[in-house]
């Protein structure tokens, strides 16, 4: 052992640690909305080549500006005015529309000539342009919410932008529209949700890095009571996430979205190995007065046991790899590391350092067990006297989690994962409810034949087919294609008016709008047709009305197509980062029972190598499987859609908590080992490894209910289920376990043993 040589071991630790504390101030915050593509889909494959050929569907800004009672107001109209043509200037800004610089082309007998959507300067004409404004299908819900007190600008912008030049965009558009006198303004947008949910971030790791650290170190001194044991106890987990945090900038990572579960998850886990190594070689050290020896003991003892415990932990977040999202990939891997830097720092941090004391100094005067072993007797009483009804107990729970668990959904929506009381969420909410939505819905048309020309009459009929088709639906709101350029073509040859709006009824005529298109040189034609000619689209956006609805609505739309497009001249493909995300809603269930059954099978080897019993290995088992199927019937019976934030819940539920369980068999097997029979085993096991498995449960069960007070609701319900869940395993264990011990296992030394 290193013991002699604990203060160089200190000192270099503590430089490592000063090093570590450098790079956490290097530490970036990233988001990106390709995090949660999930890597290897066909889908998502077909995307990336579907945006060499057009462009991202989610390179846009709109700013909702509300005037009530009516947007038909001068002063504020020239005010948007003034923010649009601004606005054009601005750095990353290809494009700019609202109603303010909106033309029409109206054919005359002079030839094509635009008319201005609306004449800001003369507001004797508002009343006849709001007319022809909502006789306007392309209009209202785009440009223009149905109850007239809102309008939008909208922003196209440079494609995939960074955080950095999301943030310098939205913070340039925003003190702009202050000098032009809009205050009253929301937003929507790839750039603005990366402005705000980085700053979210950035807040929600402070915010749950201070509760984290009072409640654990409120919890440390009411468990030990002594300073400086506390200040010992509660230094080793603050160093271990600097290390964690400093280690993961050394390594090039950034911060994501589930980075603000790194602090929760660190000072909880790394309390979890401080309580049951301190408490192990406190209670050594009111036996033995030599602390080298104590400490000698706690490492045979419990630090093999905590070592297991933190590969098994490390394995259970590692599983998380199995997932097809990189954001959660990257979550269980670092996790895993974390694990395992959170247990070197007690090694490396805590055992020598406390060495530097003498028993005086760490343990409490009096007696402080009495409270813990007087709940710990009843405990194990009513284990010994009412094993039947506590098998019956748990039996009854676990078939009722079951039920639960058929209920489980997967209807992920956008809303249900932004932020409370946030900017963010609210603009959103005010899309949704005045205009088109966020959600992209992109539709891709091939050409089956190499000959066909995309742009062929027979071709464009087929998608204003499908394209009028989708706006049936109550829930799209907005759609453009090629054919809709006909259409506007067809409206400005009639004078402009709302039942002109026709594709063209035959090829002759449908000729002559694309003559006036080619010379038109519309800007939409760029962004509508495919660079090699072979492919067109439809672009809409339709309401956040979730992943299992849009699937749904998908279905319907592919059997109306089957039935009534020419399928032999086009296919017809959807596509878009909406479908990409709403993939995940399908493999998250997949990708759970996969990295689960890993986690299961690399757990118990390590199970099947320390218990080595077969028998042995399912009894251990058992008392882990049941939580899950609790986090499953929460699920269900409550409601809570299954997403790839919260299934990360069960990893985590499993590598925690079957780390008690190798605690308590790991200390029954060591008591068997010396002699002791079965029944002596159990009841010694429960009054001495049985305090150290409620503090770290209690720890854990509380660490995580600090996840309450994010506004993130993921992070809410993964707090709650992990609480909940992990108090249930507190209860397997104690409960449950040593009655399967009973009934199941028969050691080679067993005899009958009175109470």
């Amino acid at each position: 052992m290193f013991f002699k040589y604990k203060i160089p071991v200190l000192i270099l630790f503590m430089l490592f640690t000063a090093l570590c504390g450098y790079y956490v101030t290097q530490l970036k915050f990233s988001f990106s909305f390709d995090q949660f593509f999930p890597k290897g889909d066909p889908d998502y494959k077909y995307y990336q080549e579907f945006i060499k050929d057009f462009e991202t569907d989610d390179n846009f800004l709109l700013i909702g500006l509300p005037n009530k009672p009516s947007v038909f107001d001068s002063v504020f109209l020239k005010k948007v005015s003034i923010a649009t043509t601004d606005i054009q200037n601005i750095k990353h800004v290809q494009q700019v529309r609202s109603l303010t610089n909106l033309d029409y082309p109206v054919k005359t007998p002079f030839g094509f000539m635009t008319i201005p959507a609306l004449h800001v300067d003369q507001p004797e004409l508002y009343e006849e342009d709001k007319n022809i404004i909502y006789d306007d299908k392309r209009l209202v819900h785009n440009l223009i919410n149905d109850s007239g007190d809102a309008l939008t600008i909208t922003i196209k912008t440079t494609d995939n932008l960074g955080m950095e030049d999301s943030k310098n965009l939205i913070n340039s558009i925003d003190s702009l529209l202050s000098v032009d006198g809009i205050n009253n303004r929301h937003y929507l947008g790839r750039s603005f949700f990366q402005r705000e949910l980085v700053d979210f971030q950035t807040n929600e790791i402070r915010r749950s890095t201070i509760i984290s650290g009072i409640l654990i170190t409120l919890f440390l001194f009411f468990l030990y009571r002594k300073p400086l044991s506390v200040l010992i106890t509660l230094s080793t987990v603050g160093i271990g996430l600097l290390v964690f945090m400093g280690v993961l900038s050394m390594l090039g990572k950034e911060l994501t979205a589930l980075s603000a579960l790194f602090p929760v998850l660190m000072l909880i886990v790394g309390s979890s190995d401080v309580i049951h190594i301190y408490t192990k070689f406190s209670d050594e050290l009111k036996t033995n007065s030599d602390k080298y020896q104590a400490m000698w003991i706690t490492i045979r003892q419990i630090g093999v046991a905590t070592l297991i415990t933190s590969l098994t932990t490390a394995f259970g977040f590692a599983s998380l790899y199995t997932s097809k999202l990189e954001s959660i990939q990257e979550f269980g891997i670092q996790c895993a590391l974390g694990v395992v830097i959170a247990y070197l720092v007690v090694i490396f941090y805590m055992v020598p350092l406390l060495l530097l004391f003498s028993k005086e100094k760490l343990l409490p005067k009096g007696k402080s067990g009495d409270f813990w072993d007087k709940i710990l007797e009843h405990i194990y009483k009513t284990t010994y006297q009412y094993p039947t009804r506590i098998m019956s107990i748990f039996i009854i729970f676990t078939i009722v989690m079951l039920t639960g668990m058929t209920m489980i959904k997967t209807n992920y929506s956008i809303i249900d994962n932004l932020p409370r009381n946030s900017t963010v969420r609210s603009d959103f909410l005010y899309f949704e409810e005045n205009f088109g939505g966020f959600r992209p819905l992109e539709y891709a048309i091939t050409a089956k034949n190499p000959g066909t020309d995309i742009e062929s009459y027979q071709v464009l009929k087929e998608v204003n087919a499908l394209e009028e088709k989708l706006l049936t639906y109550p829930f799209v709101k907005t759609a453009l294609s090629q054919a809709t350029l006909y259409k506007s073509i067809s409206r400005s040859l009639g004078a402009n008016q709302a039942n002109a709006y026709l594709f063209p009824k035959d090829s002759t005529e449908f000729e002559i709008y694309k003559n006036l298109i080619k010379k038109s040189s519309a800007r939409e034609t760029a962004v509508m047709m495919s660079k090699n000619g072979d492919k067109t689209r439809i672009s809409a956006r339709v309401k956040d009305i979730g992943a299992d609805s849009v699937a749904f609505f998908s279905a319907q739309v592919d059997s109306w197509i089957n039935k009534n497009i020419d399928t032999s001249l086009v296919s017809i493909r959807r596509t878009g980062t909406g479908l990409v995300l709403d993939k995940n809603s399908i493999y998250v269930k997949d990708n759970l029972i996969q990295g689960l059954s890993i986690s299961l099978i690399l757990i118990s080897l390590i199970m099947g190598i320390m218990l080595q019993s077969f028998r042995m290995l399912i009894i251990a088992l058992i008392p882990n499987i049941i939580p899950l199927f609790v986090a499953a019937g929460i699920l269900g019976f409550f409601n809570i859609d299954l997403e790839a934030g919260i299934s990360i819940v069960f990893a985590i539920i499993f590598g925690i908590a079957v780390d008690d369980t190798i605690h308590f068999l790991a200390k029954y097997n060591l008591l068997l080992r010396d002699g002791l029979d079965k029944e002596t085993a159990i009841y010694k096991t429960t009054k001495e490894t049985g305090k150290s498995i409620i503090f770290t449960s209690l720890v854990l069960s509380v660490g995580f209910l600090v996840m309450i007070f994010s506004q993130n609701p993921p992070t809410f319900t993964i707090g709650i289920l992990i609480s909940l869940t992990l108090f249930s395993a507190l209860l397997c264990d104690l409960y449950l376990l040593p009655v399967l011990l009973r009934n199941w296992h028969h050691p080679k030394n067993e005899e009958p043993s009175a109470d």
